[in-house]
């Protein structure tokens, strides 16, 4: 198993997923920020406030029996990928509750269109459109979730493109968040894993050469390496997922 090291002391700490990730929690620069943290209580406010987030995630995962574990799943390898860019602990478990949350403002499209069968239309995909700007005005008013961490900013972001085709402002590049980026790749990666109405579930094999296809025009390209580099930690990742008692039955074609 992957050894990560205490930001501090550098004693290695055994990599898991979310479930047994809330141990981990404890061995990381704990949120929202690590000088503020320094006490039972504002640890007690951290790991709350990531609880809070993984419940928002389930909440939007649970009105598609299909997409029951996406949310925890970006979360862990958008965490995966920023540890292999080289991020600080405190910075990666922000990304991970970035990734909890990215899709929560889907909580205001219908479910007709999130379930639909086959091409939304215009209508449609207006209304799918929206979810960044929702889920970014959802979490605004928590301090933690916005300019303190700027996990709001990667909710928003997290469908602009790299070439600047994305939405919903068209950013291209480094004038999108990073953090944003990263949760664009790590959002891609997760559905293609799992069966969607539009399209049956990918194997990783086949999700790992899509994200290769599109670096430099959706993902941006370092965010597509480091997930190379660590594809096989991530494909650990998600199959550890998978098996966890707590999971769904979901990702059966990873294989």
């Amino acid at each position: 198993m992957k050894q990560l090291y205490h930001v501090r002391s550098k004693t290695p700490v055994a990599y898991k997923p979310l479930h047994a990730a809330k141990q981990l929690q404890g061995a990381c620069c704990p949120l929202p920020s690590a000088e503020h943290c320094t006490t039972a209580c504002d640890e007690a406010v951290s790991r709350s406030l990531h609880q809070f987030a993984e419940s928002l995630g389930n909440a939007i995962d649970a009105k598609d029996p299909r997409t029951s574990c996406h949310s925890e799943e970006v979360a862990i390898i958008a965490q995966a990928i920023g540890q292999t860019l080289g991020m600080t602990c405190h910075e990666s478990d922000i990304l991970h509750i970035a990734g909890h949350l990215h899709d929560i403002g889907k909580i205001g499209v219908p479910d007709r269109v999130l379930q639909k069968e086959g091409p939304l239309n215009d209508e449609e995909m207006r209304l799918i459109k929206m979810h960044p700007s929702i889920g970014a005005n959802i979490v605004q008013p928590v301090q933690a979730f916005s300019n303190m961490t700027g996990i709001q900013a990667m909710i928003l972001h997290h469908h602009e493109r790299y070439d600047g085709k994305g939405y919903p402002f068209g950013l291209a590049g480094n004038a999108i968040p990073r953090g944003a980026r990263i949760i664009a790749a790590a959002d891609s990666l997760s559905a293609m894993l799992q069966d969607r109405p539009y399209r049956a579930s990918m194997t990783f094999d086949q999700a790992l050469e899509e994200l290769q296809r599109c670096s430099g025009t959706q993902f941006d390209p370092l965010v597509v390496q480091a997930v190379l580099a660590a594809r096989q930690h991530i494909h650990d990742l998600v199959l550890m997922l998978k098996d966890s008692e707590q999971a769904p039955p979901c990702l059966t074609s990873l294989l």
